[in-house]
């Protein structure tokens, strides 16, 4: 159980930096205030975890069909979705969000790669 909390944690606080670094990068994500940005983070992993499944299942043909290209518009239409949820959290637009899922996925990757590695027993 432990173990289990402190990976939950490790991928909040990898997202939530994620998104801060994602937030420099594009200018049309901004956040107004430090506790929007970790309500965005948080509810983020919660839609990937339980709206992303769901969404892939209805749309599988078309995913099958782009050869999984459309994963990529279904993480856009996630934090649009997320944009939406929470105050303070804004996205420019669809090809905004487009573009900055790849990156936030890309970032979020390599910083928990990161920190798992340095959690590692020698």
């Amino acid at each position: 159980m432990n173990f289990q909390l402190s990976q939950f944690f490790i991928r909040w606080g990898a997202t939530s930096l994620a998104l801060w670094v994602t937030s420099y990068v594009f200018s049309g994500i901004e956040f107004q205030t430090l506790s929007s940005l970790v309500v965005a983070a948080f509810l983020l992993g919660l839609a990937n975890a339980l709206v992303k499944p769901v969404l892939v299942i209805l749309t599988l043909p078309l995913t099958v069909l782009t050869l999984g290209l459309f994963l990529l518009v279904i993480n856009a239409i996630i934090l649009m979705l997320i944009s939406a949820l929470v105050h303070g959290f804004h996205v420019g637009g669809f090809w905004t969000a487009f573009f900055a899922s790849i990156f936030i996925s890309m970032v979020s990757l390599v910083i928990e790669g990161l920190l798992v590695q340095s959690n590692k027993p020698l």
